[in-house]
């Protein structure tokens, strides 16, 4: 298995007080250890989670830190609740120099968010853009300022299965015969696109923006496929095989997201895709990954493509 990549000491040495950043999904995995590096730099950090139980216990034991770690309410499903949590932002804080859209659900069965989208695109994309095209005059007003857009490397699919398109005729799986994984891919080509057309809109701006593979993190991410007791099972078997396996800790997992943050080259690469090692790429001169590396699938090159999902994706969350 490659060797993880892990940003230079110095990057996690910066000291970040008085800035402010969000990190969705902040109560496990990948999310957990970037959200408590950033407070230990000296950040304030605002956890966007869908039970703020849990991520209240999550950040109960991170001892004392130079940062603060501020839980809100952020249920990426709804519509309503990304712009809820926009307006309680605002009533806090005045600055955002980095939002890191990290939360998402993988393989889950087949259903539909409280605004009809089926669920993958609709938590792991459209959630994420709202929020996003909600954020930007915050974030243009705090630039230098960064985007992490957290998509996966299923975002090229498997090595069997089809490439992942953005299917505009049905995006929610009423035509076609649902495949879990598939509609996975496809969530997470969208959060590539994302970055690319965020990098390309913004230029001149101050404000950047990436797309990411964060590695296979040992995280509550796999509870759609394996609920449950299995999940936490599943975890805790693979735990001592993470070297040979390629799994991740949190902090591990964070290390590429904490990269496109923080190294004061990565704006130079705005729109590009940062990836973890991962032996899901079918080339073997991907699998060590890359700061930055091309994407496997063609689609996420795709200028049109990206404007095309752009305006669809303000249609249905109610910006057009």
């Amino acid at each position: 298995m490659p060797k993880t990549l892990m940003c230079e000491p110095r990057l996690l040495e910066k000291d970040l007080g008085g800035r402010v950043y969000i990190v969705t999904g902040a109560n496990s995995g990948a999310g957990l250890g970037t959200a408590q590096q950033l407070a230990s730099q000296g950040a304030e950090v605002v956890a966007a989670c869908r039970r703020v139980d849990a991520g209240e216990q999550a950040f109960a034991d991170m001892g004392t830190v130079s940062g603060t770690v501020q839980v809100m309410a952020l249920d990426l499903g709804s519509l309503a609740s990304v712009r809820s949590f926009v307006e309680a932002f605002a009533t806090r804080f005045s600055r955002l120099d980095g939002l890191a859209n990290n939360a998402g659900i993988m393989a889950v069965p087949e259903g539909r968010t409280e605004d009809g989208f089926e669920r993958q695109f609709g938590v792991n994309y459209l959630g994420h853009f709202l929020l996003t095209e909600l954020l930007l005059d915050t974030l243009k007003a705090s630039a230098p300022s960064r985007v992490a857009c957290v998509s996966s490397v299923m975002h090229m699919g498997g090595r069997r299965g089809p490439v992942p398109d953005i299917h505009f005729d049905d995006l929610n799986w009423e035509k076609r015969r649902y495949d879990r994984s598939e509609a996975y891919g496809e969530s997470k080509l969208a959060v590539v696109l994302q970055a690319l057309h965020l990098a390309r809109r913004l230029k001149g701006t101050g404000v950047s923006a990436f797309s990411i593979h964060p590695g296979w993190v040992r995280s509550n991410l796999a509870a759609g496929m394996m609920p449950g007791v299995m999940n936490t099972a599943l975890n805790l078997v693979l735990r001592p095989l993470a070297g040979p396996l390629g799994t991740m800790n949190g902090f591990e997992g964070a290390q590429t997201t904490l990269h496109c943050l923080l190294d004061d080259d990565a704006p130079r690469h705005s729109g590009e895709y940062f990836s973890q090692n991962s032996n899901f790429y079918p080339d073997p001169k991907d699998r060590p990954g890359g700061w930055p590396m091309p994407s496997p699938n063609p689609h996420a090159h795709d200028a049109e493509l990206a404007e095309q999902l752009y305006q669809r994706s303000r249609e249905l969350t109610g910006l057009a």
